[in-house]
């Protein structure tokens, strides 16, 4: 058994390593939503306001508030917590909402939470984020891409790999001794 949590563990901090393909956008299937449409840019810029708006199916629906959850994934890695942005609707039918994307982007992140008039949240998607949006100079961990070369570092470029294989190597070793220890307990 602890043989088994040992070799979770490291699939676990391994597949934060071994991420999805950088540059491609990522989008929910509107289908089964209360959602019509949704507009917003194809590419992040940094410190520049990144705009979507909802257009709901039916505007006679329930739907008492629409919070947009972001978060910004940087260069060197780093995904700053989650913000809550109330959106804004001056006719119940189509809301937006605005944030300002911080300098090194790699991508924004995001998800929907609509809240009825009896205070239910219905998140989409369900779990996670069901967005994904690169900027126009990104870095994952292997290979920069995007139309702007301004944010192309080779210090980065060297230092963010090593990075990573020391994470791995630790949880590898963590994991090896965890199975270690566990063996000279019980046998």
């Amino acid at each position: 058994m602890h043989k088994l949590l040992a070799l979770v563990t490291v699939a676990i901090l391994a597949s934060s390593v071994i991420a999805a393909d950088g540059g491609i956008n990522e989008a929910t299937d509107l289908n089964d939503t209360d959602f019509e449409s949704m507009e917003y840019s194809n590419v992040v810029y940094e410190e520049q306001e990144f705009t979507i708006s909802l257009t709901l199916k039916n505007e006679s629906t329930n739907i008492s508030q629409i919070n947009w959850i972001t978060q910004v994934c940087i260069n060197s890695g780093v995904c700053y917590p989650p913000k809550t942005i109330e959106m804004n609707t001056s006719d119940n039918k189509t809301w937006t909402a605005s944030v300002v994307v911080d300098e090194d982007a790699s991508y924004l992140n995001w998800r929907i939470d609509q809240i009825d008039d009896n205070d239910t949240v219905v998140r989409v998607p369900d779990t996670g984020f069901g967005w994904k949006i690169w900027s126009d100079c990104w870095y994952d961990g292997e290979e920069w891409g995007g139309n702007d070369t301004s944010c192309m570092t080779e210090e980065e470029n060297d230092s963010v790999p090593g990075f990573i294989f020391s994470l791995t190597l630790s949880a590898i070793i963590i994991a090896g001794l965890m199975i270690q220890r566990s063996e000279g307990k019980y046998e």
